[in-house]
């Protein structure tokens, strides 16, 4: 005889275990099992921030995110904001300190504090933790009870939370199944899924390969094939053995992939000198009575990158500035402000942080996270199609919507 409980949560991580506390919490005596198809649940949350699991930022809206329509994501952020994400960590034992960016860290700069707070909340909560159990199909027959299925056997459930995450770091366990589990349940995907705050691949022989190690502030634009300026960040950006790395990669490298699957002439530039505009900076090296290498170093820019970015631009960095010729000078300011990258690729979702694209909002009811194609379907997390800046945004995302879902699994009624 199959087992049969009131509500089934899918994946252990971060929107998963959010949902099953509060789904505990809501519903007690309810029975709830959670189920991770990987050994070690919430190993996203163990390598996030550098192993410090960056939890939340202090000021989070929706211009943080793109994917679905800021207007929808809205609706999900405010029913579980920030402070009720401090209080809610803090109640669990975990007290959080900001940073001067403005993201927030457990006070003990360990992400385990984090993890192990969760999965006693968990059990707290009167959950069960299965694990390792993945789950490969879900069916359901007319109006009848789920069937949740694996190589572990069956179970039936009232109530099913998708909380399977997108595909971004795999070996945790979240390889894209459960997109597969949600358009079989009737759901559809995006038609674009792609890694997000991913690190961005350069040709083997551009100079800025050869600067590994080396971290600047800069602006990174994304420029349509007509000129238009689709996204721009500006932050620390690291040059790596590969390509680019950093916050300002990381958060423009989806923008870059979105105009590039609808537009393959769109550009990705560069702007080293980030606070000098090109005619500015034209008029300053016209009036330059030292060198041009002087000059960058007093601008701020680390000595092998100065040198770098002149070669780049044909220009001697030992050159007075008042005496460089006029198309000299004209690269040199280009290259500092607006250099083309190559960029052949990403690093993929191995190394990416977050997954771009998938269900999308339309397909639920913001109020509750329930499907409207599959009633008593719930869906929460990195499945949906949001994904937002580095910084905690995505981990806001998770703890909104995984509260909204367990909130709502038993509540009668699913819109």
């Amino acid at each position: 005889m199959l087992e049969q409980v009131d509500v089934v949560i899918v994946g252990a991580g971060a929107a998963g275990l959010m949902a099953a506390i509060q789904a505990g919490r809501t519903f007690p005596g309810a029975q709830i099992v959670l189920l991770d198809g990987a050994k070690t649940p919430g190993a996203k949350i163990l390598v996030a921030g550098g192993g410090r699991c960056n939890v939340t930022h202090d000021a989070v809206d929706e211009s943080a995110y793109a994917g679905a329509s800021r207007h929808a994501i809205r609706k999900v952020l405010r029913r579980f904001d920030v402070p009720q994400t401090v209080a809610f960590f803090r109640e669990l034992g975990v007290t959080l300190k900001r940073e001067d960016t403005g993201k927030l860290f457990p006070t003990t700069d360990r992400a385990r504090t984090v993890l192990d707070a969760l999965l006693q909340g968990v059990q707290a909560a009167g959950v069960t933790l299965r694990q390792p159990r993945r789950v490969e199909q879900i069916t359901r027959e007319a109006d009848g009870p789920f069937c949740v299925q694996g190589p572990w056997g069956h179970l039936r459930a009232r109530r099913v939370i998708l909380a399977t995450g997108g595909c971004s770091l795999p070996k945790s366990g979240s390889d894209g199944h459960g997109y597969r589990l949600a358009q079989a349940l009737g759901h559809t995907v995006t038609a674009h899924i792609f890694p997000a705050l991913v690190p961005l691949l350069l040709p083997a022989e551009h100079f800025l390969c050869a600067l590994s190690g080396l971290s600047a502030p800069a602006r990174l634009e994304v420029v349509s094939g007509t000129g238009q300026r689709l996204a721009a960040f500006t932050g620390a950006a690291l040059c790596t053995h590969f390509g680019l790395s950093g916050p300002a990669v990381l958060d423009i490298s989806r923008y870059w992939q979105a105009a590039q699957h609808s537009d393959p002439a769109a550009r990705l530039l560069i702007a080293w000198l980030p606070e000098h505009p090109p005619e500015q900076l034209d008029q300053a090296l016209q009036h330059l009575p030292h060198s041009v290498g002087r000059f960058l170093l007093a601008a701020g820019l680390p000595e092998r990158l100065a040198r770098a970015l002149c070669a780049a631009a044909g220009v001697e960095a030992a050159h007075h500035g008042s005496q460089l010729p006029r198309a000299a000078r004209r690269a040199l300011v280009a290259t500092l402000t607006g250099l083309a990258l190559p960029v052949t690729g990403t690093r993929g979702y191995t190394y990416a942080e977050v997954t771009a694209g998938g269900v999308p909002l339309t397909e639920i009811h913001l109020k509750t996270m329930a499907s409207r194609p599959a009633p008593g379907l719930f869906l929460c997390g990195e499945i949906c199609d949001v994904d937002g800046r580095i910084g905690g945004y995505n981990f806001q995302w998770a703890w909104a919507s995984g509260y909204v879902a367990g909130s709502s699994a038993l509540l009668a009624g699913d819109a």
